[in-house]
């Protein structure tokens, strides 16, 4: 049995070695990841998820693992920050208060049966400066990363209480994949 890993994420495969399983190809999707219009952030973290998992090209009998992390204000879908002004709306809108990272998983079985689940995590910011929000902008780190923060760099210091998966808030909740994957029937230590 083989797992494909529907993601370019290093991230995502240095979170699935912590619990043993290392992908036997990699292939990254190709799909649109825009919101519908009214589309609530769980639903729009799960759809991604499915979307992803259908979207890459496999083998008959191989298992699929795709995974997609969305940072939330409320019914707002923060997404990943294409630029330095969309960081600094995204922190500004972050300092200070709770949001939401819904990170959804997809497994596709064997048979080509789906099945997936999500993690919510609450998760809040300190107060940010202006200087800090510079500082951590000037780093380049949260570029490219749904709500403009990396929280396993330098954003988990401006991070005064969390709740939930810290491994779902990086980008794939290890008890759900563990879970999925064990229910694919696919070897998990």
């Amino acid at each position: 049995m083989t797992l494909l890993l529907a993601s370019s994420s290093p991230r995502r495969r240095d979170l699935l070695a912590r619990i043993g399983v290392v992908p036997d190809i990699t292939h990254s999707p190709d799909i649109d990841e825009s919101p519908m219009k009214g589309e609530l952030p769980r639903v729009y973290a799960l759809r991604m998820a499915h979307e992803k998992a259908a979207a890459v090209p496999h083998s008959p009998g191989q298992v699929i693992l795709a995974g997609d992390t969305t940072v939330a204000v409320g019914r707002r879908i923060l997404q990943q920050a294409a630029d330095k002004e969309m960081q600094r709306e995204f922190l500004n809108l972050l300092s200070g208060r709770r949001h939401h990272v819904l990170s959804a998983v997809c497994v596709i079985d064997a048979d080509g049966k789906a099945r997936s689940r999500i993690s919510d995590s609450i998760v809040r910011f300190k107060q940010l400066s202006d200087a800090e929000i510079d500082a951590y902008i000037a780093s380049g780190e949260g570029l490219g990363k749904a709500g403009g923060y990396a929280i396993q760099g330098r954003a988990e210091a401006l991070v005064n209480w969390m709740s939930g998966s810290h491994s779902g808030v990086i980008g794939l909740p290890l008890y759900e994949t563990r879970s999925l994957l064990s229910a694919a029937g696919y070897p998990v230590d």
